[in-house]
C-alpha cells in the first residue's frame, strides 16, 4: 500500500497568509505549505478531496487516470469539493465510486447531471463495512459536526492497513468498540490546535493527541511497527521543530505535504 500525502494542513493551511504568527513565518522561512489535508493510495483511492487535493497531484507529478473511488470524511469545504466530479466528467466516463456519510453524497450529487450514471454514490454511517477499490473499509463515528455526521475511516487491503482519523476530538466509545482487536500499520491522526485546549472538543490538542495514541497503544491498534504521523495541522501549533519534539514524544511524526509512506 503506497499512501501519498497531498495534504498536511488544516482548512486555512500553514501558512495562513493572513498570519504572521511565529508557525506561520517558519514556514515561510522554510519554502513550506501545507494545504489541507488529502491522502492518495495507491493511485486508485482519494480521501478526502479537498479543493486543494487536484492541484496537489498535479505539483508532485502524479494524475487520477486510474482514480476509482473517492472517500470523504464529511462536507466540511476543505475535505470535500466536488468540483473535482465536474471537472472529471469532462475528460472521462470511467466508473468512479463516491462514498461519505449522507450530507457528502447529497451535496456530490449536485455537481454531476442525473444521467452521468458512472459515477455511483454511496451513503455510509458509522459501523458500516464495505469493499471499496479493491480495500475493506470500515466507518467509524468522529467526533465533530459537519453539517449532519462525520466519519474516521479504517482502510485494508490484504498485506496492509490505514486507520486515518481527522477530523475529530476524543474518539467515541463505539469506535473504539469496532477497533477491538484490530492492529493497523498508519494512523493518521489529526492535531489541530497543538498547545491550545480553548477552542472546542471536536479536534485534538497535544493531550488529547498523546491520550489517543496512548490508548490505540493499550488497545493493539498501535504497536512498535505502527507508523503514527500527525495531520490537520493547523498554525496552533509551533513551529516544526518544537512540533517534532513534542510529537516525538509519543512516538508520533510530522511529515511534508508529498511525502510517500509505503506500507
Amino acid at each position: 500500500m503506497e499512501v501519498l500525502l497531498l495534504g498536511t494542513g488544516a482548512a486555512d493551511g500553514i501558512p495562513n497568509p493572513f498570519c504572521r504568527c511565529a508557525t506561520c513565518d517558519d514556514a515561510r522561512d522554510r519554502g513550506e505549505l501545507r494545504t489541507p489535508t488529502s491522502v492518495l493510495v495507491d493511485g486508485r483511492l482519494l480521501i478526502d478531496p479537498g479543493p486543494e487535493a487536484p492541484r496537489q497531484v498535479s505539483r508532485l507529478g502524479r494524475d487520477l487516470v486510474g482514480l476509482e473511488a473517492v472517500l470523504a470524511g464529511h462536507a466540511h469545504d476543505d475535505h470535500l469539493d466536488p468540483a473535482v466530479l465536474l471537472h472529471r466528467s469532462w475528460v472521462t466516463s470511467a466508473p468512479l465510486g463516491v462514498v461519505g456519510p449522507a450530507p457528502v453524497v447529497e451535496w456530490s450529487r449536485r455537481w454531476l447531471a442525473p444521467e452521468q450514471s458512472v459515477v455511483r454514490f454511496s451513503a455510509v454511517t458509522a459501523g458500516d463495512e464495505f469493499e471499496l477499490a479493491g480495500y475493506r473499509v470500515t466507518a467509524l463515528a468522529a467526533n465533530h459536526e459537519a453539517f449532519g455526521e462525520a466519519l474516521c475511516y479504517l482502510v485494508e487491503d490484504a498485506d496492509a492497513s490505514l486507520l486515518y482519523a481527522t477530523d475529530t476530538g476524543l474518539l467515541p466509545e463505539s469506535t473504539w468498540q469496532q477497533l477491538a482487536g484490530r492492529r493497523v500499520d498508519l494512523v493518521l491522526l489529526e492535531n489541530t490546535f497543538g498547545p491550545r485546549t480553548d477552542k472546542g472538543e471536536h479536534h485534538l490538542h497535544f493531550a488529547t493527541f498523546a491520550a489517543t495514541v496512548d490508548r490505540l497503544r493499550e488497545a493493539g491498534v498501535v504497536d512498535d511497527r505502527t507508523r503514527v504521523v500527525a495531520v490537520h495541522l493547523a498554525h496552533d501549533n509551533p513551529p516544526l521543530a518544537e512540533l517534532r519534539v513534542v510529537l516525538g514524544a509519543c512516538g508520533a511524526e510530522a511529515l511534508a505535504d508529498g511525502s510517500v509512506i509505503v506500507l
